[in-house]
């Protein structure tokens, strides 16, 4: 079941004005701020329910990545049953040393979770790594895709990406 105007809620939510300096250290007037959307209760469940329609069956583990993925993945775990992996950028230098907490990893078919996905350097890097560790990663599912219509941003990596929104719904929804 879609919702018609979470797209139209989560721009007005999360789109500011102003002067803001991005990671490329370009200067924008706008910032799209996904945690406040992750921070509002209503729309958090309202993005996993949509989510939740978007993940493929076979699915073991819900992968969310350091940061912006784990309250979405934690909802969506509690929406679905299906247990709930913490990815880090980097393994931890001290204690367990690892790189996801939760569940064993190792031939563990995981679908990752993160919040938006632009070029998709943090979801490659950790596909790579739960790879190395002996995990399946075929699919991604986000609530915003940001890269350029039509491409996938981690075909080099295999990972089909599957968003609940995109730049252009977002941008159709502002008007």
């Amino acid at each position: 079941m879609t919702d018609p105007d979470l797209a139209r809620d989560i721009d007005a939510r999360c789109r500011l004005t102003g002067e803001f300096t991005l990671r490329s250290g370009q200067v924008s007037s706008e910032y799209f701020d996904k945690y406040l959307f992750e921070a509002d209760p209503a729309l958090l469940a309202r993005v996993a329910r949509q989510m939740e329609e978007l993940l493929p069956d076979g699915t073991e583990l819900l992968g969310g990545l350091e940061m912006g993925g784990i309250p979405i993945a934690t909802v969506l775990s509690a929406r679905t049953g299906l247990p709930a992996l913490f990815v880090r950028k980097e393994a931890k230098t001290y204690g367990t040393c690892k790189l996801a907490e939760g569940p064993d990893v190792s031939g563990r078919r995981i679908t990752l979770v993160e919040d938006v996905i632009t070029t998709g350097g943090a979801v490659r890097d950790a596909t790579r790594s739960l790879r190395e560790y002996g995990a399946m990663v075929d699919h991604v599912v986000c609530a915003i895709d940001r890269s350029p219509e039509g491409e996938n941003p981690l075909a080099d990596v295999g990972l089909d990406v599957r968003p609940v929104l995109t730049k252009a719904m977002l941008d159709e929804a502002r008007g």
